[in-house]
């Protein structure tokens, strides 16, 4: 029977012996999903810049929301909203995803020697892609509305990070699991709904009772947002010291996510 290597070298290597293939898929999912459409990868670029005009208009005409941090804006709160969504759409697409990634792809477990453990790598890239697109839109709008945006937003990239690894860990758990419990994507959609409203998304965490804030730092979503308008709207640079220790947690996730998924791949074949 054929070993599967669980260690954090295997992972990276992994990744790097098979980028072209990777990219190759991560491409043509891409296309997919808009083939056939007229309109076709543009409405990657109009969904986002409709659903920013939305929340503008509702949070910053209907409700007059405001940011505690910010201005009488009646946009500023949309678009600091905004920005806290794209982070959380990028997890709840590839975590969404991930218990039907593998039944999904039967073809490659049964007919063809294939590297499952890539899957993953591709559904994040796909969602990366939506992630790039959205932030396009948010930056073009933050430039018409306030100017040029701090320097600190250079930095965003490096705040995905460990929102990326925590990501690749659960769908490489997920995957796994779902070939086994076909319950489980039905379980994960309500608990990434619980939390989008346990995540600083729709308010700012020094709203929350400082008796329950720190409750919330247990959401692999809070640092991830904070951290991501902190450098692209308030011109801060994220916590050191928390960053690391983010990074650090989303390290292990990632690898312990990548280690189940090797352990139980021998038996997908049997089960699907």
């Amino acid at each position: 029977m054929q070993h599967f290597s669980i260690s954090p070298r295997e992972l990276v290597a992994s990744f790097w012996r098979n980028r072209s293939l990777i990219f190759t898929l991560v491409r043509r999912e891409i296309a997919a999903r808009y083939r056939g459409s007229i309109l076709g990868m543009l409405w990657s670029f109009f969904n986002p810049v409709f659903m920013l005009i939305i929340y503008t208009f509702v949070f910053g005409v209907i409700f007059k929301s405001r940011w505690s941090q910010g201005s009488d804006s009646k946009t500023e709160f949309a678009i600091v909203l905004f920005a806290g969504l794209i982070m959380f759409n990028l997890f709840a697409e590839c975590v969404n995803r991930a218990p039907g990634l593998i039944l999904a792809n039967t073809n490659y477990v049964k007919r063809v020697i294939f590297p499952l453990e890539i899957l993953p790598w591709v559904a994040l890239g796909a969602a990366l892609f939506n992630w790039g697109v959205s932030f396009i839109v948010w930056f073009i709008f933050y430039i018409i509305l306030f100017g040029v945006p701090h320097i600190t937003a250079l930095l965003l990239p490096i705040t995905l990070i460990p929102l990326a690894l925590i990501v690749m860990g659960l769908i490489w758990g997920l995957a796994s699991i779902g070939v086994y419990l076909r319950d489980v994507s039905q379980i994960i959609g309500i608990i990434v709904m619980a939390m989008m409203f346990v995540a600083p998304i729709f308010y700012p965490i020094t709203s929350v009772p400082e008796k329950y804030r720190n409750l919330l730092y247990f959401n692999p979503l809070t640092l991830a947002i904070d951290e991501a308008r902190d450098v692209v709207f308030w011109g801060k640079v994220p916590d050191v010291a928390y960053y690391l220790l983010y990074l650090a947690c989303a390290l292990l996730i990632a690898w312990l996510g990548f280690a189940w998924f090797q352990k139980t791949r021998k038996g997908f074949a049997d089960v699907l």
